[in-house]
């Protein structure tokens, strides 16, 4: 029988064409490129930019700097949950969610 495995079992690591930058202000920010056909014809007609910075908020930017291809999600959030304590709750749920987003977004792997 196929066990699943837990996915705070899974190590992220940061895609490594992606490009990234420590703000200032140690906040993160991801370059994106626009790309598909919707995005080509917005940049063609409309004059969309064919990047996107994003910024990521405090909490993103902690969790960002924890991703190091050795760390569990797990660990992670044991991180996150010592830096902001209560304020990190429910930690795993959220957790999970945000790194199911990243990968969504091709921003991270995760195995």
């Amino acid at each position: 029988m196929k066990k699943n495995k837990n996915y705070l079992d899974f190590v992220p690591s940061i895609k490594e064409n992606l490009e990234w930058k420590e703000l200032d202000s140690g906040m993160i920010q991801i370059k994106m490129e626009n790309t598909g056909a919707f995005n080509f014809i917005a940049q063609k007609f409309f004059g969309r930019p064919r990047y996107s910075y994003i910024d990521l908020e405090e909490f993103g930017s902690f969790v960002w700097k924890q991703i190091d291809g050795n760390k569990t999600i797990f660990e992670i959030g044991k991180s996150v949950s010592e830096r902001f304590k209560e304020k990190a709750e429910p930690l795993y749920p959220r957790l999970s969610q945000y790194f199911k987003t990243l990968q969504l977004h091709g921003f991270v792997d995760a195995e």
